[in-house]
């Protein structure tokens, strides 16, 4: 990518942290209780979609400013996923701030250092929104460390199909050839902290 095409990037990005209003968190038992149809499949530890088959994603960690904005993609089809469109359908702003906030938990950190060598792709493209070891540099960007490796390879394929509609995602992906997408999910998963799965019968928020 060229430089001025990432300093760019930067520069956006700096301009909507400084200018972006304080997240205001949700309500984390009523999330709970609207989230019990999610558990379902973010609950269990190495879940499957079932076709095409891919890892459900990990959601304890996340941005929960992601979280919402991934489910308004979900239901308003900016996102190509029939049961996500069907469960975000009928969920109103306060149910996805409440829902998202109750599976982001604690917020991952970013890492004392990064795990192994970023791939040529990642340090051109990725690291000015998700950072060299995978947290997400701003609500809005989504953390990527210890994401199943399949999840992040089908979320970069369906933006590079259009399955996913993001501007600076689609202009991105579309430069990459399928090993390039197969180095960067692999490189992500590998980052620590990572994100986490939801125990369906004991909150992650218990002090035990």
């Amino acid at each position: 990518m060229p430089n001025r095409l990432m300093l760019k990037i930067v520069l956006v990005t700096a301009c909507f942290g400084a200018a972006a209003p304080a997240f205001a968190a949700g309500d984390v038992e009523r999330g709970k209780t609207l989230s019990y149809t999610c558990l379902g499949c973010h609950g269990i530890e190495d879940y499957k979609n079932v076709y095409p088959t891919y890892s459900v994603p990990e959601l304890v960690g996340q941005h929960p400013e992601y979280l919402v904005a991934a489910l308004k993609e979900y239901k308003s089809g900016e996102r190509s996923h029939m049961t996500m469109h069907e469960q975000a359908t009928p969920l109103s702003d306060e149910d996805m701030l409440d829902i998202a906030t109750y599976f982001a938990g604690s917020v991952l950190k970013p890492g004392a250092s990064a795990v192994g060598t970023p791939p040529q792709k990642v340090a051109q493209l990725c690291v000015a929104c998700h950072g060299t070891d995978g947290v997400g540099i701003g609500g809005t960007y989504p953390t990527l460390a210890g994401q199943h490796a399949d999840y992040l390879l089908r979320a970069l394929q369906e933006y590079q199909r259009g399955d996913r509609k993001n501007a600076v995602m689609a202009t991105f992906v579309t430069t990459l050839s399928q090993d390039d997408l197969i180095l960067i999910a692999q490189y992500y998963s590998k980052q620590t902290p990572p994100l986490r799965t939801v125990a369906r019968r004991s909150s992650f928020l218990s002090p035990n």
